[in-house]
């Protein structure tokens, strides 16, 4: 009996173990299956990975790398204002800073670099990435190799000069305003040529007053005294078209006379009135009055002054224009475009009906007071001066 009991433990054991050793098999087989095809994917994605890896480390040490990681020497490189990408980038391999010219066309492109791109003269190396370098030439940190001049309408030469000195356009003050008050040196422009040929040309303050053309221009850093004055001037050039002379002519004014017109307008109006001031100083000029302009005083003496005085007025100078007839010598300032229009094209009406005075109504607006009598004009500068003195009072003008 326990022979027998011995026998089928044996063989329940036998058969227990073949029916866990069939199951483990069963489930290794099961986990082979579902790990086998991820072990394979895995296997391939490095083997691509390692393949890219490689293939992307010769394009990047062909094209991409710094020229030289080890070189750190200092290289001066010049945006010059108006290079696109495709030059700035050609220029880049042609001083051995970057491999390849289209990879740095391309990547500054992708990334936005294109258009931020600065003029101005960068410290690059050979160990910088093109990364590092099209993040320095957007940055606008080098030297800059121009800069931005602004010359606002109305200015004179002597508000030019303090404007370019404070800029650090020019170095010598005094010297600028003894170019300009000669203008020799710029005879080469035909109309500084006329104004230095005229009968008046010595009692001029400056020579090249109301030539000095307003408008905003970029210059080099570098450029001397002499290149800013003519850059300006062939801008008044430029302004003063063919079109202009002949209108000039039609109404019996030298360009040089309309210019002197122009500024006495620029300095006594808003723009909106520079037609209607116009009219009044022809119809003053055809009835050969006095121009009796203020401004043409103030240009003189230095005031700032709305109320002028007896001494003002009675000042001993070819530009008093409540003494002398005409148009004084000269321009008295640099006169804008809209305002060399409004002295060849007077509003009609006003100069039909008649209107021979103004004053200011209004010296925070600016705004006119017209008149057609003196009586009337007397008038209204009894009306408006206590506004021209508290205005002096309140603007500390000198």
């Amino acid at each position: 009996m326990n022979s027998m009991k011995r026998d089928k433990f044996r063989d329940y054991t036998h058969d227990t173990l073949i029916e866990e050793r069939e199951y483990g098999l069963y489930w290794y087989s099961w986990l082979w299956n579902l790990v086998r095809p991820v072990l394979i994917f895995a296997c391939a994605l490095l083997l691509v990975i390692g393949l890219v890896s490689m293939a992307w480390g010769k394009i990047s040490a062909v094209f991409i790398d710094p020229v030289d990681p080890k070189d750190t020497t200092p290289i001066t490189f010049t945006v010059a204002s108006g290079d696109s990408l495709t030059r700035v980038s050609n220029n880049l391999q042609n001083q051995n800073l970057i491999r390849n010219r289209s990879v740095f066309k391309y990547f500054a492109d992708f990334m936005g670099f294109g258009q931020k791109i600065q003029a101005g003269e960068y410290t690059l190396s050979r160990s910088m990435t093109i990364n590092q370098i099209a993040d320095q030439l957007t940055s606008g940190d080098g030297r800059p190799i121009v800069r931005n001049i602004t010359i606002i309408p109305g200015w004179n030469v002597e508000n030019i000069a303090d404007y370019l000195f404070k800029e650090g356009a020019i170095s010598d003050r005094a010297l600028f305003l003894e170019k300009c008050r000669a203008g020799s040196e710029f005879a080469a422009y035909y109309y500084i040529a006329d104004v230095l040929s005229a009968p008046n040309a010595a009692q001029r303050k400056y020579a090249l007053e109301g030539y000095l053309a307003p408008d905003t221009y970029e210059v080099y850093t570098d450029a001397s005294m002499d290149d800013i004055i003519k850059k300006l001037l062939s801008q008044t050039e430029s302004v003063y078209k063919e079109p202009l002379h002949t209108r000039g002519e039609e109404i019996g004014f030298s360009m040089d006379q309309v210019i002197t017109l122009a500024s006495l307008i620029e300095k006594e109006a808003k723009t909106g009135d520079f037609a209607r001031v116009s009219a009044v100083f022809h119809g003053r000029l055809r009835r050969d009055m006095t121009l009796g302009s203020d401004v043409s005083i103030k240009y003189v003496t230095g005031t700032t002054r709305m109320a002028l005085n007896r001494e003002d007025l009675g000042v001993r100078s070819p530009y008093n224009t409540y003494l002398h007839q005409g148009l004084p010598p000269g321009p008295i300032c640099n006169p804008s475009p809209m305002a060399i229009q409004a002295a060849l094209y007077p509003d009609e009406q006003f100069l039909s009906e008649g209107y021979l005075y103004f004053c200011s109504k209004n010296p925070d607006s600016g705004e006119l007071h017209f008149s057609k009598t003196l009586a009337e004009h007397e008038y209204a500068v009894s009306v408006y001066a206590p506004l021209w003195e508290a205005y002096d009072r309140r603007t500390n003008a000198q």
